[in-house]
């Protein structure tokens, strides 16, 4: 009996520990953003200025894909598919430009969606989220959640994300590690973009042109406990 009760004990504490070091010690996905579009500055965009998706340019999987550099981005970058003009596939809405929240959970959140083809790219508060076919990596984002929960000197620990955009009637559903639950939820409610997120909260955005000065720079996210320090 006592031999089942420390093995009861154990077992959870072993599974906890290895997805902790899992989420936040395991390697990260080799960076394959393109240095030019992470080195640019998408504050001076005109994002009401939308290309056509008449399939003119590349496709889709002809682009590198886009991933958060670290654990965030240090400017706002260029869009990751700015070359691409593969027509949206059926079933998925035109959800693309920059939005801002004006109701609901998180007023003055602000982020960028591209679409092409079958793949969204959703860039917003330092992270990089890209779903879908591409030259360089696999199709589910391979990312970090972007809040730094605790730093060691001077690296910056946050925990990776993995997800899938799944398009289900005009609804852009994430699935968590690509197969697991819809942790968050995209449609157009009229004029404006729904944000369905995972701890409860809707949020209504409105479109916008350009980017707001503050979210230039992304504002630091996250506890940051010092350890060993």
């Amino acid at each position: 009996m006592k031999k089942l009760l420390i093995a009861l004990l154990l077992v959870p504490l072993g599974l906890a520990l290895f997805l902790f070091w899992l989420a936040f010690f395991s390697s990260r996905p080799p960076l394959t953003t393109d240095p030019a579009t992470l080195a640019g500055d998408g504050s001076t965009l005109d994002y009401c200025d939308l290309p056509p998706l008449d399939g003119s340019g590349k496709m889709a999987v002809d682009i590198p894909k886009g991933n958060t550099p670290g654990c965030g981005y240090s400017h706002f970058p260029l869009p990751i598919l700015a070359q691409c003009t593969e027509p949206l596939p059926e079933g998925a809405d035109d959800i693309r430009g920059l939005w801002i929240g004006v109701e609901g959970g998180y007023k003055g959140h602000v982020e960028r969606v591209e679409q092409c083809g079958s793949r969204t790219v959703v860039t917003t508060s330092g992270i990089i989220h890209d779903y879908g076919p591409n030259r360089t990596a696999g199709l589910n984002t391979d990312d970090t959640e972007g809040s730094v929960l605790f730093t060691i000197g001077e690296s910056e620990y946050c925990m990776r994300t993995s997800a899938s955009m799944i398009w289900r009637d005009e609804v852009l559903d994430f699935h968590i590690f690509g197969w697991g639950p819809v942790v968050v939820r995209r449609y157009m409610d009229g004029e404006q973009l729904v944000w369905e997120y995972v701890d409860g909260s809707t949020t209504h955005m409105d479109r916008i042109c350009t980017l707001p000065e503050t979210h230039r720079v992304p504002a630091p996210r996250g506890k940051r406990y010092a350890l060993f320090n």
